[in-house]
């Protein structure tokens, strides 16, 4: 039987509305057409992979960017999920082998990918190329950086897939603030700033981001849930706190709800000290600017692309919004799991 359960909001007193580009239908379909190019899925999973519009995704995180860095946001959405779907299926030695060639392209853009190879690898060496041309030397390397840790940690997950391993929360979380992609999505926002290591490693710049990223693993989490609990993944906080804590869903719901809390709480009272920095050059203090408004867009963008798009919810995202009510189908988890609703 169907257990139904309620979305918390954990949105509703983000002060930042939702913002979308201005050129998201060009842009965006410009890029999908490329991603199409490649023939990376079967028509029936790319029809699947359209109904996501990762695009939306992008124009709703960078909204205020021109066309060309749009294009590179488009680009990367897509990536993401690309190498995301290739690589649920793979056990942690094929995963491996996807994350070094997608390593590989970033830091060889110019070499041709070896014949025979995945196009995982076509596709991201053409996204960084075109991504390099308006980029600062900064920013290429904070983005190579976040890139290479983002796919080790994919094969982590994999490991974890194939291993049968669930992790501890905090373990969790350690891990899940990497595969998410938060760190190479933030990257691709200062391609053009070029600030200074100074700025984005001062510890204040850094807890900032860390609550942004936690708020987005556990908005992510709660709004995929429904298609996880499904397909019985277990790669989502909600499964792995009921089994540690012995929860059962919708205590697990509340939980999630007031981890979030937290983390919005500190982003408020972190929010004056790090919007006060200067770091002694006004060119530098401006992008620092734009750079923040992009950290504190993320969340809003996030909520409402998962809404908006087919990815979770199909064309129900609206009513499930509204109503915030949700029906768990499924493979589920395994018995030692309480999945029953607590007794209120």
């Amino acid at each position: 039987m169907p257990l139904t359960v309620r979305l918390p909001d954990t949105m509703q007193n983000w002060p930042w509305p939702r913002r979308v580009n201005s050129l998201y239908e060009e842009i965006s379909a410009q890029s999908a057409e490329w991603l199409r190019s490649f023939h990376a899925f079967s028509p029936e999973s790319q029809r699947a992979f359209d109904l996501c519009d990762f695009g939306l995704l992008a124009s709703l995180a960078y909204p205020n960017v021109d066309g060309d860095l749009l294009r590179v946001g488009c680009d990367i959405m897509n990536l993401f999920f690309v190498f995301d779907e290739y690589t649920d299926v793979l056990d942690a030695s094929g995963t491996q082998e996807l994350a070094d060639i997608i390593i590989d392209a970033v830091k060889n853009p110019w070499r041709p990918r070896p014949s025979g190879e995945s196009v995982v690898g076509e596709i991201t060496r053409q996204f960084w190329k075109h991504a390099l041309a308006s980029a600062t030397e900064s920013a290429i390397h904070r983005f190579e950086d976040a890139w290479t840790r983002y796919a080790a940690s994919v094969v982590e997950q994999a490991r974890d897939r194939e291993e049968g391993r669930s992790r501890a929360v905090d373990d969790y979380l350690a891990l899940r603030r990497y595969t998410i992609g938060a760190e190479p999505s933030y990257a691709v926002a200062e391609l053009k700033l070029g600030l200074p290591a100074e700025v984005t490693e001062h510890p204040l710049v850094e807890e900032l981001r860390t609550c942004v990223t936690d708020m987005l693993i556990f908005d992510n989490d709660l709004l995929s849930f429904r298609r996880e609990y499904a397909t019985g993944d277990s790669h989502n906080v909600i499964p792995i706190v009921m089994r540690e804590r012995r929860l059962a869903v919708d205590e697990a719901l509340r939980w999630l709800s007031g981890e979030h809390r937290q983390r919005m709480d500190r982003f408020f009272v972190l929010w004056p000290e790090v919007a006060a920095l200067e770091f002694g050059s006004q060119e530098v203090d401006r992008a620092f600017k734009l750079y923040l408004d992009h950290l504190a867009n993320w969340p809003r963008a996030n909520e409402c692309w998962s809404y908006e798009s087919g990815r979770y919810f199909g064309e129900n995202g609206a009513r499930v919004k509204l109503e915030r009510v949700v029906e768990l189908k499924g493979q589920g988890y395994p018995q030692s799991y309480p999945t029953q609703l607590a007794q209120l």
